[in-house]
């Protein structure tokens, strides 16, 4: 080894290992990446399908750093401008293969890196698939692997079909890349095909764990009915109830990221609704029942009207003290209902909005765990019956 190739190959595993990092962070904010099976030690050609852009990002968020993964991109797309070449040689470790005429050429110069460890993917159908077909394979990534005594190791990789569709939006979704066991160097395009294809029906039919709880919130959340129930709860709390909404948000929009705006919403519209509904009924003399509130807090709402009149409901979503009860005190400070509404408003969308976006996410961040959705709930229940003690031992 030349004291050039001495430098260059602690870079490039540096390189390997910051890429493989950032591209299975990437991959786990949009819904997770998995792997099974292993690369053999030394160099070998990776034959993998290839239905969209995501198929590179997810290669190298699974393959071993240690193997410096190199990929084979088309030279007339992805190394056709200055920007595109950085971006691919830089990001994706990818390297030039002409389609049209000296392609052959381009991976038999790559035959020095397998020899050094190094593992060279190829997506050997040449182009993305469309509809999870398998395309024929070309012959040059088996040429590859016999000229420099390599194995050939096939890859399938599912998911990614779904995460980022060949012309169409990202979207969340667990990818899995399944590493197959090495075929020899002398193995034919055919036979590499057979694999990979074998793989990626096992990989793709693997149903992905998950909770029937989950499915069954998922389908009344992401039904009329679930704004429906969502408009509801947060209303009768506004009067009554004594749950609050965000905790119905706590449930669906982990249950269903995609739908969290919505529900969050209608949980708003609801609680405004059974805001100006309850400050209507104080005026006529009507009075709900309000458990778990306590004298101190209605005192202390009092007190907050009093001084501020209906900006005293910026307090509201920080103290701990049930919208309902400032609903219900607003009356008696005389506040008009359009200063209420606009009031109200501001501070309880402030906090349904940012807690029914943030369990989206939640649920969005953490799609791998969506088996566990049950545990989740105990969780949450446990932890949500602590703190409401805590809060009215706090006023009492």
């Amino acid at each position: 080894m030349g004291p050039v190739a001495a430098v260059s190959a602690p870079r490039r595993s540096l390189a390997a290992v910051l890429r493989r990092a950032l591209w299975w962070t990437l991959l786990t904010l949009t819904g997770g990446v998995e792997r099974r099976g292993a690369l053999p030690r030394g160099g070998c050609v990776v034959v993998a399908n290839h239905s969209s852009h995501a198929d590179t990002a997810a290669l190298l968020a699974a393959l071993d750093a240690r193997h410096s993964p190199a990929i084979g991109a088309a030279a007339d797309y992805w190394f056709a401008s200055p920007w595109r070449r950085r971006i691919c040689s830089r990001l994706a470790a990818g390297f030039p293969v002409r389609r049209t005429g000296g392609g052959l050429d381009d991976l038999l110069s790559r035959a020095a890196d397998l020899r050094a460890g190094r593992a060279v993917v190829l997506f050997p159908e040449g182009t993305r698939a469309r509809d999870g077909e398998l395309g024929s394979f070309h012959r040059g990534a088996l040429v590859l692997a016999e000229h420099a005594r390599v194995p050939v190791v096939p890859v399938a990789i599912a998911g990614t079909d779904r995460l980022l569709p060949k012309h169409g939006r990202l979207r969340p979704a667990l990818v899995r890349v399944a590493i197959g066991a090495p075929l020899p160097a002398s193995a034919t395009p055919e036979e590499a095909r057979d694999a990979v294809a074998a793989l990626r029906r096992r990989t793709a039919g693997e149903p992905l764990a998950d909770s029937r709880a989950r499915k069954r919130v998922a389908a009344v959340a992401g039904s009329r009915a679930g704004l429906a129930l969502g408009f509801a709860w947060a209303c009768a709390e506004a009067l009554s109830w004594p749950l609050m909404p965000e905790l119905f948000l706590a449930v669906t929009c982990a249950a269903l990221p995609r739908r969290a705006l919505k529900l969050s919403l209608a949980a708003l519209a609801g609680s405004l609704a059974g805001g100006l509904l309850a400050l209507q009924l104080a005026s006529s003399g009507v009075q709900l029942p309000q458990p778990l509130t306590t004298d101190r807090m209605r005192s202390e709402v009092r007190h907050e009207l009093s001084v501020e009149s209906a900006a005293a409901v910026r307090h509201q979503p920080w103290n701990g003290i049930p919208f309902k009860v400032y609903a219900h005190e607003a009356d008696r400070a005389d506040v008009a209902p359009s200063a209420w509404l606009a009031r109200s408003a501001l501070s309880r969308g402030s906090r349904t909005l940012t807690v029914g976006l943030a369990f989206g996410a939640f649920g969005f961040l953490a799609h791998r765990l969506r088996r566990r959705y049950g545990l989740y709930l105990a969780l949450l229940a446990g932890g949500f019956a602590a703190g409401l003690s805590l809060v009215v031992a706090g006023w009492s």
